[in-house]
């Protein structure tokens, strides 16, 4: 039975995504304040970013195995992660520079997270199955969009705390870090209230360890698979450096601004991408878009010291094409796994994925400490290069019959 769609769902789970994946980097755009007030180590960036890539996959893993999706209504379980995790961001205005105590709440976040952008995607799915490829862009362009807002509100409050959203004795930083657990807590709400569970929705199938097996014995998956795992390599690790790598040219809250736009730029990627998909497919748009953001990062050398308008157009380039594939593998994935384990393969892929963000933000925020950008910022093309070989066998077509 056909269900008429509310013209209200996507636009609310949109911005209820926008709100609680803001949650996700609100430490990093206050990092530089975080250091100068609490005296925390040159390594805490990446530290505590991967605090919370950890936390996800963990998050994902407990979230997947005991089904609380299905046990539960999505909606409310988005609401307690949103509630929770708004929560734990919050809590950091209580650490006081303990930095044991700050990894466990990012971690925390991340593990919350977990409830927020897997549900939310699961949410939009069981509404809209037909237009998914399209649906799928939006939605993780609201995830950017959402990862850069804490840059652009740390703007917005900067100038000593004269700006337009400091309040009262708050520090900016810490009006930010408010500001995007309020955030959080909106989208909770928004989605428990306006969006109904769809009355046609299927339980997903139990995670099987089988679909482990698949990533590597299926030519079809393992070709989308190992594209994204390039993808991850580069993507955050890119989102993590970007205010280092605007700050060899800029100064003061145009950083902030700057890391805004450039991560940003992520959301007109993969909407663009989503309606490319409809008419060449999705892994001729994934190949274009890993192909030149792979290309972004061989070109640092030269475009580290390019007139500064260059400078920024690179940047805005790279932060679109960073983060347009992202949709494209995850329907890529879905497509090309088994239907009886897509819901697997999906939660090991991602889970895998994240982990190789782990390794790539530490390896390349302690590289950037040692060495200048113009030699490390080209590494990070490895991964483009790997998950273009791998992603070629679905290109050329041999894959059709798997």
């Amino acid at each position: 039975m056909n269900v008429a769609v509310p013209p209200r769902i996507l636009p609310v789970i949109v911005l209820s995504q926008f709100a609680g994946t803001s949650l996700w980097f609100a430490v990093n755009a206050v990092m530089p304040d975080l250091q100068q007030d609490w005296a925390l180590p040159a390594a805490a960036l990446g530290t505590l970013t991967s605090a919370v890539q950890l936390g996800f996959v963990a998050g994902t893993l407990v979230f997947a195995l005991l089904m609380l999706a299905d046990r539960f209504p999505p909606a409310l379980v988005f609401l307690a992660c949103s509630l929770l995790g708004a929560a734990c961001n919050a809590a950091i205005l209580f650490a006081d520079g303990r930095y044991g105590l700050l990894l466990a709440l990012r971690f925390g976040v991340g593990f919350l997270l977990a409830g927020i952008y897997p549900v939310g995607m699961k949410i939009a799915a069981s509404w809209y199955r037909e237009r998914l490829a399209a649906v799928m862009g939006i939605l993780i362009g609201a995830l950017i969009l959402g990862t850069a807002l804490p840059h652009g509100l740390r703007a917005i409050a900067g100038n000593g705390g004269a700006g337009l959203l400091a309040v009262g004795s708050l520090r900016p930083w810490q009006v930010v870090v408010i500001a995007v657990s309020l955030l959080a807590v909106l989208g909770g709400l928004a989605t428990a209230f306006l969006v109904p569970r769809h009355p046609n929705a299927v339980r997903a199938a139990r995670i099987t360890p089988r679909a482990l097996g698949l990533i590597w014995t299926d030519r079809s998956v393992r070709a989308s698979v190992f594209g994204y795992f390039g993808h991850m390599w580069e993507l955050y690790a890119m989102i993590v450096l970007v205010p280092v790598i605007l700050a060899t040219r800029l100064q003061g809250n145009a950083v902030s601004a700057g890391s805004f736009w450039a991560i940003a730029a992520g959301f007109a990627g993969c909407v663009l991408g989503g309606l490319a998909a409809r008419r060449i497919g999705s892994a001729r748009v994934a190949q274009l878009q890993l192909a030149t953001s792979g290309a972004c990062c061989l070109a640092a050398p030269v475009m580290l010291v390019a007139p500064l308008p260059l400078f920024l157009a690179w940047l805005l380039l790279w932060g679109a094409t960073v983060s347009g594939d992202s949709p494209q593998f995850s329907t890529l994935t879905a497509q090309n796994a088994p239907p009886a384990v897509v819901g697997s393969v999906l939660t090991f892929s991602n889970c895998i994925g994240f982990a190789i963000s782990v390794v790539s933000i530490e390896l390349f925020v302690r590289a950037a400490q040692a060495w200048p950008l113009a030699a490390v910022l080209p590494w990070l093309a490895l991964g483009p290069a790997i998950g273009l070989w791998m992603l070629a066998p679905l290109l050329r077509g041999r894959l059709a019959a798997a």
